[in-house]
């Protein structure tokens, strides 16, 4: 306590922290956001469980302390379970897989703004790890890298499944790549920036960039499924047909580290969403939490507000997971290629050209008319695609290409040659 107290005496009471207290506030936020987002990535498989076992009306883990205590277990039994090595694989990229693959996942969360600055006697505390200016361009730089811990565990594992899995999801992390990228250019467009925190205040001050950019939030959502490889995405894995896909040769805690990692992605990933486009931690209908004095009030409602959203999108990846079946790999790359790659480029143009021609007119961009007209061209845009153009055709790959009469027409000319069943001999 000594210490502590003597770090704090070295910074006044100004604006800017002093470097004690800035260095001490930075190593708390550290721990804490390590702890929360480890701690959250295990209660994650509790809570999936449980909202699985909610949707097929069944009850889930209960035995270990009423089913509070299973990711305890379950991490107990990873880490006194056999490592296996396998003797044809290449063991030190087998061994490094599983970290490249956590590593990233871990650290993109250090730039996403989580609360309102904290105006301490010793200064104002940014509630974020590392406010760098190039933030979002950090988030995708470093997303990106994780897919080389699959394709890594892949190849080294010297086994059939587990590197067909590795190229299927090195082929969809390079097709839905690009559509995430770009579907996150217009909001670069009206936040004029590439700060996180900018980002915030521009949707705070204005509208929410769900209204504003709806199109670019759905293909941001869809992306950010297949970047996580989950249901409907998760061909890398694909249990019906190659076992477990890239971790197939994986045991213990090397095998618990790819799915920590896909549940850290999906925690960044939520809070990421909730930040482009519904204002982060920003409490809506109130400029109350933007302006002046920073309290520790205003620290606390922001941060369960940005929390709130972030277990909204959670659970919207886990009722996803249990509510639609898997895609076949062609219906993947089509919808990525086809049609979210497309749209996300039409789109941009769209945006830039109407963010221009309402600024040629006089509206200022964050006033009333001006969020009027990208709200309206969204819900002209939504009606379009979605109900006109689409209408379950395009957006759901799964559906049939024929037609009714080609249908009608290959059934008939099946019908003749189909098997009959003979009656047995009691009837």
């Amino acid at each position: 306590m000594t210490h502590i107290a003597a770090l704090l005496q070295i910074a006044g009471p100004t604006t800017e922290p002093g470097f004690g207290f800035w260095f001490l506030m930075t190593v708390v936020k550290l721990v804490a956001i390590f702890t929360v987002y480890m701690l959250g990535a295990a209660l994650l498989t509790l809570a999936e469980r449980k909202i699985s076992a909610w949707i097929q009306d069944r009850h889930g883990p209960n035995r270990v302390g009423k089913g509070w205590l299973q990711p305890i277990a379950d991490g107990v039994k990873n880490f006194v379970k056999e490592e296996t090595y396998p003797s044809a694989a290449n063991l030190p990229i087998f061994i490094l897989a599983p970290v490249v693959s956590f590593i990233p996942a871990l650290v993109t969360w250090a730039v996403i703004p989580f609360a309102a600055p904290w105006g301490s006697r010793w200064g104002i505390i940014e509630m974020v790890l590392a406010p760098v200016p190039m933030g979002f361009l950090f988030i995708l730089a470093l997303s990106s890298l994780g897919v080389y811990g699959i394709v890594l565990a892949g190849w080294s594992s010297n086994n059939k499944y587990a590197m067909l899995g590795g190229i299927r999801s090195t082929a969809q992390m390079i097709s839905y790549e690009i559509a995430l990228g770009m579907s996150t250019i217009p909001v670069l467009l009206l936040a004029g920036n590439v700060t996180l925190s900018r980002i915030v205040s521009q949707q705070a001050f204005g509208t929410w960039n769900v209204l504003n950019l709806t199109i670019a939030f759905f293909i941001f959502l869809v992306a950010s499924f297949a970047e996580t490889n989950r249901l409907p995405f998760d061909l890398p894995e694909a249990e019906s047909e190659l076992v477990t896909g890239y971790h197939t040769e994986y045991s213990a805690m090397k095998f618990s580290l790819f799915f920590i990692a896909e549940y850290c992605n999906m925690i960044t990933v939520s809070a990421l969403m909730a930040t482009l486009f519904f204002g982060g931690w920003d409490i809506p209908f109130t400029l109350w939490d933007n302006l002046a004095p920073h309290t520790g009030l205003k620290t606390l409602l922001t941060l369960g507000c940005f929390a709130t959203k972030v277990l909204f999108f959670l659970f919207l990846f886990m009722w996803i997971r249990w509510t639609l079946p898997r895609f076949r790999y062609d219906q993947l790359m089509a919808l990525g290629w086809k049609f979210m790659l497309p749209l996300a480029l039409a789109y941009i143009v769209c945006t830039a050209t109407l963010i221009v021609t309402l600024d040629a007119l006089g509206f200022a961009q964050g006033s009333v008319p001006f969020h009027l007209g990208l709200i309206m061209f969204n819900l002209a845009a939504v009606v379009i695609l979605f109900m006109i153009v689409d209408r379950g055709r395009v957006i759901s790959p799964a559906s049939s290409r024929l037609n009714r009469r080609d249908i009608d027409k290959l059934r008939a000319v099946s019908a003749p040659h189909r098997p009959t069943l003979l009656p047995e001999s009691g009837d």
